[in-house]
Order: structure tokens, then C-alpha cells, then sequence
């Protein structure tokens, strides 16, 4: 896993890395010691995991956390155990109080090393082989039916996933990310902030759709695509 570390102090900077370096699936890829380097490594650079420190002049590493669209996973290392709510609210992988015991290290990254795995295996599922998928939701994999979903919704920077049980899934991919593991001879897109599965239709209008009694916009980009489905089933 390619690491950053953000640390405004260098001998905590510098005792960080060296237990990072003890880890062998862990590469230290740069260090940061603001938010502003912090910025340009996650710009230039494949980061799958790093260290923030929490109190840091100027922009501390909670408000820099929250001003990111898409983090990386985030373990919070810090001297001061009352931040730990804010973190996990943050949907942090963990939160680790200085000075940290390497046992207590080892088992953070481990977890770090579970979830981004297992974000990768879920990348590589399709409906074709299975009539579920896995969906990363606040750092857990939660299964999703296909069949339960009624329509995915596109937000700014996560998507919801609504099913017929009312119920909800929120995740931080994004919609195209959800599209393609979807099947197109079940769902389809209709507007670029839904996408809808094909069986729940009710009714369907020139500029929206109903669902359950739920309105979907249809976009005029994807207005062609829904006819030609409708077409293709009337009678």
C-alpha cells in the first residue's frame, strides 16, 4: 500500500516512517508536514493510505480531512485522545494515540490492508457472475441484491442506493463506478445523476419516470436509449 504521512513535527515524522518501513506491505511514498504538501502528494500520486496527524497549524489534518472529495484511507495519529469521535465520524480506518505501541500500529495498517483489499476484489465482480455485489459503505462491505435495488442516485461525492425495502446504501464511489458493475439488460442510465433498474419501472413519461411512486428525471441524453427499450416491449 502506497503510504503518506502528514506530520507537522519531524521526530514524529521520522518515528512514523521508520515503524511504516518495519511493515512489509507498507511503501512510504512521501511525507507531508501541512496541508497544502499534504495536497499536492494526493494530487500527483496514488495514495491508498495515510497517516494524518490532528493538530497542525493552520489547517488542522479533521478540516483538512473533511475538505477532501474522494480520501484515501485515513488512519488519525495523534497526542490527544478526545478527537477519536470526530475521526470516526470522518469514517476514519482508526485512530491511534502517541506514542503507539507497534502491536497497536501492526493491527491499524492490517485492517487498512483487509479494506482496501477487499475494495479491490469488489472491483472485479460482475452481475454476470454473481446476483449480488459487495458495496463499500462507511468502511464495511455491506451485500447488495440486485434485484432489491429499485434506482442508484448520483450526489456530489457519494452515491445512494435505494432499495425496496426503503433502506438505503451510501457509498463514496461514484456513479459511473456503480454503472459499470451493474448490468446493462437490467439497469440503465437515465440521467446523469440516476440510474434505474429496468423491472421497477411503473410508469414512463417523456421527462421523467415513476418508480414506486418516486419521480426520475430522464435527461434528453439518455432519452433515446429508455424509447428504444420501451419500444422493443410494447405491444
Amino acid at each position: 500500500m502506497n503510504c503518506l504521512i502528514v506530520e507537522d513535527e519531524l521526530p514524529a515524522l521520522e518515528l512514523l516512517a521508520d515503524t511504516i518501513r518495519q511493515v512489509p506491505f507498507l511503501n512510504l511514498l512521501g511525507t507531508a508536514r501541512n496541508a497544502s504538501d499534504a495536497m499536492s502528494w494526493l494530487d500527483l500520486y496514488n495514495i491508498d493510505l495515510m497517516f494524518l496527524d490532528v493538530e497542525m497549524p493552520g489547517i488542522t489534518g479533521l478540516e483538512f480531512l473533511r475538505s477532501l472529495t474522494r480520501p484515501p484511507l485515513v488512519i488519525l495519529v495523534s497526542a490527544y485522545e478526545q478527537y477519536a469521535l470526530q475521526g470516526f465520524e470522518l469514517n476514519v480506518v482508526d485512530y491511534l494515540v502517541k506514542p503507539v505501541p507497534f502491536s497497536r500500529f501492526l493491527k491499524a495498517v492490517r485492517k487498512a490492508q483487509s479494506i482496501l483489499k477487499n475494495l479491490h476484489t469488489v472491483g472485479t465482480l460482475t452481475p454476470s457472475e454473481t446476483e449480488y455485489v459487495f458495496i463499500n459503505a462507511n468502511y464495511s462491505l455491506v451485500k447488495v441484491i440486485l434485484s432489491d435495488i429499485m434506482y442508484v442516485e448520483g450526489l456530489k461525492d457519494h452515491v445512494k442506493i435505494h432499495l425496496v425495502s426503503g433502506k438505503t446504501v451510501i457509498t463514496r464511489l461514484l456513479l459511473k463506478d456503480v454503472e459499470e458493475k451493474l448490468s446493462s439488460g437490467k439497469f440503465m442510465r437515465v440521467h446523469r445523476s440516476y440510474i434505474i433498474a429496468l423491472d421497477k419501472l411503473d410508469t414512463i413519461q417523456k421527462t421523467q419516470v415513476m418508480i414506486q411512486g418516486i419521480e426520475i428525471p430522464v435527461s434528453d441524453g439518455y432519452r433515446q436509449q429508455l424509447q428504444h427499450y420501451v419500444t422493443s416491449r410494447n405491444f
